[in-house]
């Protein structure tokens, strides 16, 4: 039986191909979020619609040098990107690019919220200010860049470090990036909003601003009060205690979907046990 007496297992093929490619990319911008290859990738595409533009008007020369941009572009990118290329290529190896990997991910999430606690707990106390933000599905890449880079696994120990009073890292914002503690003394937009209480200071008006334009979960250690708050979607939720905040950053970190993921597996584990 020839394919074309299968028109149904033939749209089934085209749905399966077109449903592939679009995991792949989506996998591939999951992999470059938050990254300095967002910005390569806004370049390609605007020298791509230059060079559909300079085809349409039969600009030859603005085609021609196109051309030549896209011809060795590729070559450029590869070395450029390597450690990125490098990276994506170990985790296609180890199967981990295509894996959900969600206990994995929770397993993480459960001990970045146990180092954030135990170390705004202690600073609370001896009033240490500190102003922590944590990336979520917006890249915060520009805002990395304005710092000290850092790129080490978190732990409360560092962060209560990087924030001691007087020491080269403590004035500005530590930023964690897919589970590790990206850069530290970054700088974050203020926010401009007038119904701000006049009695919040700089790190308040940061941790609203970033909360504004990205949706990352901002934690605020007061210098003068000790006070903890967290901001996020440009809400502010001031003086919690440290129950009340360990609760709201399992709420907002740990998603329902790999709570639901790891419930299954335990429920399994327990009835084939």
């Amino acid at each position: 039986m020839s394919f074309n007496e299968l028109p149904l297992l033939g749209y089934l093929g085209i749905f399966l191909d077109v449903l592939l490619v679009w995991y792949v990319i989506y996998k591939i911008l999951s992999l470059i979020r938050g990254t300095k290859a967002v910005q390569l990738l806004q370049g390609i595409i605007v020298i791509v619609f230059i060079r559909l533009l300079s085809s349409l008007l039969e600009l030859h020369t603005l085609f021609w040098l196109v051309d030549q941009v896209m011809d060795w572009g590729f070559l450029a990118i590869i070395v450029i990107f390597q450690p990125e290329l490098r990276r994506a290529l170990e985790q296609l190896g180890r199967g981990k690019i295509f894996s959900r990997s969600g206990n994995d991910e929770e397993d993480h999430q459960v001990k970045l919220i146990e180092a954030i606690t135990k170390a705004t707990d202690y600073m609370a106390k001896r009033r240490i200010g500190a102003l922590i933000s944590i990336e979520r599905q917006t890249g915060m890449g520009d805002y990395v860049e304005t710092g000290i880079p850092l790129n080490s696994a978190i732990s409360s120990e560092l962060l209560i470090n990087i924030f001691i009073p007087n020491t080269p890292l403590h004035d500005g914002a530590v930023i964690i990036q897919r589970n590790q503690v990206a850069a530290a003394a970054c700088y974050l937009p203020l926010s401009e909003s007038p119904f701000i209480s006049k009695e919040l200071g700089t790190r308040h008006r940061a941790a609203l601003g970033i909360s504004e334009v990205t949706d990352s979960i901002t934690i605020v250690v007061s210098e003068e009060t000790g006070s903890v708050s967290l901001t996020k979607n440009g809400e502010l939720h001031r003086d919690l205690k440290p129950d009340a905040f360990r609760d709201l950053l399992k709420q907002e970190l740990i998603t329902n979907e790999s709570i639901t993921s790891h419930s299954l597996w335990q429920w399994r584990g327990k009835k084939n046990g």
